[in-house]
């Protein structure tokens, strides 16, 4: 296992690392280099599974996690170090504490539903990516375990702010770097979109309903079954390399 060095913390943020894109780019190729290094040269699926507990050396564990917000669930908890893990444990119909050992990965049985094998997948390398990056935080190391909300693993809206959510944005932007590999992503969609005879560098939404419908539909829909990811993440990565846009070409 590759680990990253870090050298930059924000000492008064918690400790969190300070980290460029390009470095969590770069970082997620290393680690997708020496784990399986054909995903680099053609397209597929990276099976977070094996990843988690081959590569990383992680447990990990389905449950039902405890939330007191069912607006906002929790899909997953990085364990740092051995702690208690709220779940509800629908035998006994009953709110518990759940021992857990150091460096687990508990994610949410609702996960587990047909149809969200992209949006599982792309949670537990959010989730691998906290075990990698964010194991010196302070908090974190207080606390044992990391709480990341379904909004924190689907998009985090406009430039971070927080600690929090700059932690979020590392999590998020390795999970998209390791399981959409630039390498061969932007040659993947370059070719799909000329395959349906568009060549435009940059589609611009709101401009032609049938280019809409297939920005947003038919060209995520092609990435999440070959890469294995969800749509949504498909999505946010076609608009960060600049292939979609909203109003205004990037």
């Amino acid at each position: 296992m590759i680990k990253m060095k870090i050298t930059r913390f924000d000492r008064n943020n918690d400790n969190t690392p300070i980290l460029s894109n390009d470095e969590i780019d770069k970082y997620a190729h290393d680690v997708l280099e020496d784990y399986k290094p054909e995903l680099l040269r053609e397209p597929g699926t990276v099976p977070f599974e094996h990843f988690l507990e081959s590569y990383l050396g992680l447990e990990l564990r389905f449950k039902d996690i405890y939330n007191e917000d069912p607006k906002n669930p929790i899909w997953g908890r990085t364990v740092f170090h051995e702690t208690l893990v709220k779940i509800f444990d629908r035998e006994n119909e009953c709110i518990k504490n759940m021992p857990v050992r150091a460096n687990t990965i508990v994610l949410d049985n609702y996960l587990l539903k047909k149809g969200l094998e992209g949006m599982l997948s792309f949670t537990g390398f959010h989730e691998g990516a906290h075990f990698l990056l964010h194991s010196e935080v302070t908090s974190l190391k207080q606390a044992g375990q990391m709480c990341c909300r379904r909004k924190n693993v689907e998009n985090l809206k406009g430039l971070p702010q927080t600690a929090e959510q700059w932690r979020e944005h590392h999590a998020n932007r390795f999970a998209s770097s390791f399981s959409m590999p630039d390498s061969t992503f932007l040659r993947f969609v370059n070719e799909f979109l000329r395959d349906h005879g568009i060549y435009k560098r940059c589609i611009i939404l709101g401009q032609d309903d049938d280019l809409d419908i297939f920005a947003k539909d038919l060209l995520p829909e092609r990435i999440s079954e070959v890469y294995g990811v969800s749509q949504i993440a498909a999505s946010i990565k076609l608009k960060k390399c600049g292939f979609v846009a909203v109003g205004a070409k990037l």
